[in-house]
């Protein structure tokens, strides 16, 4: 269970730290998302419409059928939130 590892630096570098395999596959999972998925432009797609557009042609959830004001709108919120 994860309440069996410690928090914050001690999870990396301590007595009860994440086994170095764990981390091994953690980085090396967050390493093919950077490499792979997580582009402006992957596969083969055309790059989005603005930076941090990750849907790469699919995917969109309805966020072509909002006219520019909402799209505009929604970018900010998530701006001012933190989350693009």
């Amino acid at each position: 269970a994860f309440d069996s590892f410690p928090n914050g630096w001690a999870a990396i570098n301590g007595p009860d730290a994440i086994p170095g395999e764990g981390l091994g596959q953690i980085i090396a999972f967050i390493g093919a998302l950077e490499l792979g998925v997580m582009k402006d432009s992957a596969n083969g797609a055309e790059p989005g419409d603005f930076v941090g557009d990750f849907r790469n042609g699919a995917l969109d959830f309805g966020w072509d059928t909002f006219d520019e004001e909402t799209q505009l709108s929604k970018r900010a919120i998530e701006l001012n939130i933190g989350r693009f």
